[in-house]
């Protein structure tokens, strides 16, 4: 099976030359993207079909179609001046990192070695360790809850169903209908689980996965099969009786249902796990404002306010509702409103602007207006052209108003310390005030 690696806007030329797809194998993951929801109205919301090139777009992830697999990567900096496979291998790392962030998940990379950082694909280092603690999980016990039974037995076990008893066995007083409780494994969250375990496996190409796997669906034999649309995710309660599986819970909503990627199967089309960076960002970023706030008289809210832009002057019906990405409240006032952009901007000795889009100043003048914030942060990922240091890249004030709005930048390839990181350069103000 071909594999190939692309990075997010960067092209994959089809053809018969060396570095190229052939065009069957392009036609076959384009048709493949085509069904995902992140496709758009025109169908290219994943991969751009040119002439004689496809072409990334800002969705990232593994394709799998017959024959061939496309893992497509965000554009992020690191390892400036080392080679394609070991850039790679870190932007995984940093990936994995999103996500697990994102998702409220710790994910222990240190197992996976660089060799297989580098020559495995996401997907198959996500599978990699869901299987690893999947397999710690059960040699510890699978989870069990008493769930309620009803049956007719020759003794009593529990409790006797009088109504049942005088009319299915009121001439057969041999039998006796019982209610009882019993401890079982067949529950929600193993079932979640053994569906989790049955999906990957269908889209893992790696053997060493496959093996690991094919075991683990052995030990969930018992556990009925139920199908993905019909699993119940709100039977799952996590507590102290549980915890060692809130991770692997996790894990199985991001194969499963998660809201920043989606996996698709068809007639013998094939399989996608895709994550659109925009939402994946913007999540990743929210969780890192949360944990660099807390213990302040700060309180974070993501994709709340809710307020609308207009109201009709026939029927005052709201209209054009908004959700900043996040919104930092100070004694039930917003303090700071942060809108996140997974895009990159110019540095000012390039563009006064910055590279700011005219929609996304009139997004910020829309929030000033209705949140009443004094300070207002795009906050944009850093990149070499920006210079050394992330942080404010630049401020600006609302004319006639004392409302500063500012451009601001986070190295996402350094995930050390970031909640610190973010806190010290967009909050110390504010903080230390407190």
């Amino acid at each position: 099976m071909s594999s190939y690696t692309v990075r997010e806007w960067d092209t994959l030329p089809h053809g018969d030359g060396e570095g190229s797809i052939p065009a069957h194998l392009a036609s076959r993951l384009v048709a493949l993207t085509k069904t995902s929801p992140f496709a758009g109205r025109g169908g290219g919301g994943v991969l751009e079909d040119r002439r004689h090139e496809l072409r990334a777009r800002g969705v990232v992830g593994v394709i799998a179609a017959k024959g061939c697999s496309l893992e497509i990567l965000p554009k992020i900096e690191v390892l400036q001046g080392e080679g394609a496979e070991r850039q790679n291998a870190q932007i995984r790392k940093r990936l994995v990192h999103m996500l697990a962030v994102a998702l409220n998940m710790k994910i222990e990379m240190g197992r996976i070695t660089d060799l297989e950082w580098q020559r495995q694909t996401l997907l198959e280092i996500l599978i990699r360790i869901f299987c690893d603690k999947l397999t710690e999980a059960i040699r510890r016990g699978m989870p069990r809850r008493y769930l309620g039974h009803e049956d007719d037995l020759s003794a009593l076990r529990g409790t006797l169903d009088v109504p049942r008893q005088f009319t299915r066995h009121a001439s057969n007083p041999g039998r006796l209908a019982c209610r009882f409780d019993d401890l079982s494994q067949d529950i929600a969250l193993n079932q979640i689980m053994k569906a989790a375990v049955a999906h990957v496996l269908r889209m893992s190409r790696s053997a060493a996965n496959q093996q690991r796997l094919r075991e683990l669906a052995f030990v969930y034999a018992e556990i009925t099969d139920i199908p993905v649309p019909a699993l119940k995710w709100r039977e799952v309660i996590i507590d102290r009786t549980n915890r060692a599986w809130q991770d692997l819970f996790g894990m199985a909503q991001l194969f499963l249902r998660s809201r920043y990627q989606t996996t698709s199967s068809g007639s013998g089309q094939g399989s996608a796990l895709l994550f659109e960076m925009n939402a994946l960002f913007e999540e990743y970023i929210g969780r890192l404002v949360t944990r660099a706030l807390a213990g302040t008289e700060f309180r974070v809210t993501l994709q709340g306010g809710r307020l609308f832009c207009l109201t009709s002057v026939e029927n005052d019906r709201a209209l054009f509702q908004t959700k900043p990405d996040i919104l930092i409240w100070r004694a039930g006032q917003v303090a700071h409103v942060i809108d996140t952009k997974w895009k990159r901007i110019s540095a000012r000795i390039d563009d006064p602007k910055l590279g700011v889009s005219q929609g996304d100043v009139y997004q910020m003048m829309a929030y000033a207006h209705l949140y009443k914030s004094p300070k207002l942060t795009l906050l944009y990922p850093h990149h070499d052209g920006l210079g050394a240091n992330e942080g404010v890249q630049a401020q600006f004030r609302i004319t006639g108003q004392e409302t500063v709005v500012e451009t601001g930048s986070v190295d996402v390839a350094n995930g050390k310390n970031l909640a610190a990181r973010l806190r010290d350069k967009f909050f110390s103000n504010v903080v230390g005030a407190s």
